[in-house]
């Protein structure tokens, strides 16, 4: 795997070391080890799916707080997905800015989500699956969120908004704090 690191301290995208012949290739899509050696905490305590059936949805931007605040892996699988991280550590530098990807099965990319930061993605096309790994359980009394449209992050989401949970629009807005977002994509 290809560990690059992002604007956000501590996030990494992450790419396939492919090795390949006449049959195809091979490429390793997680190992603990190469996590821990690049200073990250390996995720693998659940593996979840989640299939949007149409483009324009969206899901997040999530996070769980201590004593059960998670890191996340996520991959495409199948189709298209825009993918925001936000840090939510207030003692970073980076604290509220956030960062944006595509993640697709073509590209074949990762992202590595520390813990403390929401993440959230918006389906690109029909059919979209995400497959992604985390480091601690679901905890509900410990779920924390962002509204997806919130002036003080500035996402601007690719395509507009279609489908959205009720508990994602629910999400309390941040106060209007003087920030330096920034939006970076790759």
């Amino acid at each position: 795997m290809i560990f690059e690191e992002i604007c956000l301290s501590g996030a990494f995208v992450v790419s396939l070391d492919k090795r390949g012949d006449d049959r195809g290739f091979f490429a390793r899509a997680f190992c603990t080890k190469e996590f821990e050696q690049h200073g990250l905490k390996p995720v693998g305590v659940q593996c979840n799916l989640a299939t949007n059936y149409l483009k324009g949805t969206l899901r997040g931007l999530h996070y769980q707080v201590p004593p059960a605040s998670e890191a996340k892996f996520f991959r495409c699988i199948r189709g298209a997905n825009y993918h925001v991280i936000v840090d939510m550590r207030p003692d970073s530098p980076t604290y509220l800015r956030h960062f944006g990807i595509e993640l697709s099965a073509d590209n074949r990319l990762g992202l590595y989500v520390p813990e403390m930061f929401a993440h959230g993605y918006q389906a690109l096309v029909d059919g979209s699956e995400a497959f992604y790994m985390v480091s601690e359980y679901y905890t509900p009394g410990c779920e924390q969120g962002l509204r997806y449209d919130d002036p003080v992050l500035g996402i601007q989401w690719p395509l507009p908004v279609t489908v959205i949970s009720e508990k994602d629009t629910a999400w309390p807005l941040l106060p209007g704090l003087p920030t330096t977002q920034t939006e970076v994509s790759l």
